[in-house]
């Protein structure tokens, strides 16, 4: 694969993503603090759905012979301690990196910080991580898959785990159906009302 190709296609699948996230409207600042306050749900159901989505697609491709798997080592401790700041980062911003810019390109002014404060995040660490070698954030179980653990095919896991996940879906959307989550004003906010804008975003010219 050329470097070429392989910009376009990152760049395809960003505006297919950057799409995605719009129409569901997952980057709205009040749909992703209420998921990390457990009263919106609708971020959940769509980050569910693009992992079973790709493991069906993984359980394919493998399946057939046309990807290899090329796993991460496991670092149990990098990933908690992480995982724990980052949410923070979610839940104190209104913002991931995934939706920031999806935010920006909606007319969300602060998320443009959020940006920068990402961007300064991963620079400060690239500089840092060597300080972190030898401690217990680089200890790990090394490469782990769950269907070697299973003994049992890539794809057989994969496909088990998707059918599991839209089990879940079911479920959710069941118990919390996706047109009571997105609010009045289809930003997530239900106790929103009509003509306000949030956390800055661009108003239009009435």
């Amino acid at each position: 694969m050329s470097v070429l190709f392989a910009v376009v296609v990152g760049l395809l699948m960003g505006v297919v993503f950057g799409v995605a996230l719009e129409k569901s409207r997952v980057f709205e600042p009040a749909v992703i603090v209420g998921q990390m306050q457990l009263k919106n749900f609708l971020m959940l159901k769509v980050f569910l759905t693009a992992v079973a989505t790709g493991a069906i697609v993984l359980a394919a491709l493998n399946g057939f012979g046309f990807v290899k798997l090329q796993p991460k080592a496991a670092l149990y401790a990098a990933d908690i301690v992480g995982g724990l700041v980052l949410g923070v980062g979610i839940a104190l911003a209104g913002a991931c990196p995934g939706t920031v810019l999806t935010q920006i390109g909606a007319g969300y002014r602060d998320a443009l910080f959020t940006l920068l404060g990402g961007l300064s995040g991963a620079v400060a660490y690239s500089y840092a991580e060597p300080a972190f070698k030898g401690t217990m954030l680089t200890a790990g179980g090394g490469k782990i898959i769950l269907s070697d653990l299973m003994a049992v095919p890539y794809w057989l896991a994969a496909l088990a785990l998707a059918g599991l996940l839209i089990a879940a879906l079911v479920a959710l959307e069941w118990w919390r159906p996706w047109r009571q989550e997105i609010g009045r004003d289809v930003d997530g906010d239900i106790g929103s009302s009509a003509g306000t804008t949030a956390r800055g975003r661009l108003a239009p010219a009435e």
